[in-house]
This record gives C-alpha cells, sequence and structure tokens, in this order.
C-alpha cells in the first residue's frame, strides 16, 4: 500500500528517489518550518518580522480556501519586496500545500518533519547511553516504545 503522503525536507535528490520508487503519483509535503527558515537566509534582517508574520499567516491558516488566498495575496507582494523570497517560495511550489489536502485535523503534524526529527533525536540519546544494542530486531523497537510509552509525542 502506497503512502498517502511523504514529508521531505529540501533534501536534493531525495523527492526524486521517492518518486522513482514509486510507479503511482506519490504526493510529497516539502517541510514548512524548513521552508520558513530558508526564506528568511533571503530576506534582509529588516524584513524577518514582516515575512514572519506573513508567512504563518498563510501556512497557519484555517482552511484551504484562505490559505490559497493568502498565497495569493503573498507572492506578488514578495516579488516586489524581494525577488529571492518570492522565488524560494515558488521552488517549494505546490509541495508546500501538499497538507491541505488531508484532512484538517492532520495538518498540524503532515506541514513539518519536526516530530520525525524529534524522535530522530530522542532515539540517538537513548542509544548513545547503551553504547550497543542486543540484537538488530530492538532498532525499530525502540522509537514505538518510545511514542506507546507516552515518553515522546508526536
Amino acid at each position: 500500500m502506497p503512502p498517502e503522503v511523504v514529508i521531505v525536507n529540501s533534501v536534493a535528490g531525495l523527492e526524486v528517489a521517492l518518486v522513482a520508487l514509486q510507479s503511482e503519483y506519490l504526493p510529497v509535503q516539502r517541510c514548512t518550518i524548513h521552508k520558513h527558515r530558508n526564506l528568511l537566509g533571503h530576506a534582509p534582517k529588516h524584513m524577518h518580522d514582516e515575512l514572519a508574520d506573513g508567512y504563518d499567516n498563510m501556512i497557519y491558516a484555517d482552511t484551504a480556501a484562505e490559505i490559497e488566498k493568502k498565497r495569493k495575496a503573498f507572492m506578488p507582494k514578495w516579488h516586489l519586496k524581494c525577488l529571492a523570497v518570492a522565488d524560494s517560495l515558488d521552488e517549494a511550489g505546490n509541495r508546500l500545500f501538499t497538507f491541505t489536502r488531508l484532512e484538517p485535523s492532520q495538518w498540524k503534524s503532515t506541514r513539518t518533519t519536526n516530530a520525525i526529527e524529534l524522535l530522530n533525536e530522542e532515539f540517538r540519546r537513548r542509544i548513545k547511553t547503551q553504547t550497543v544494542l542486543p540484537c538488530a530486531e530492538t532498532v525499530p523497537m525502540l522509537p514505538r516504545a518510545l511514542i506507546a510509552s507516552g515518553q515522546f509525542q508526536m
């Protein structure tokens, strides 16, 4: 069964490789947090607050229609203010808004890769103290156990 959506950072080649592995259309969601940081990197410092406010208002709007409306207002404004910001947002395209195809209850966990990254961090922290796991079968058990025990929340 193919995944409903794949959440990725802007890692060169990752999306291409995922799509090549999948014979059907694979919906890809770009991490909105990583794109936010990337946009700030393209903007002059004095524009950061305005950019962050506009971006957050767009990404965290309540409905898909509202997100699209704010996106259409965001783009022309930033084409004039800072072309590099607009170009960077254009680069992500619709893959930054794939989450809007899902139920709104899933938007929070689908917009970013942060939950995955936090789980990986916690996994690394736990195995660092153990230095060696008993066997290969325990590797996938640890993240599942962290989530099931409530020690890590997605």
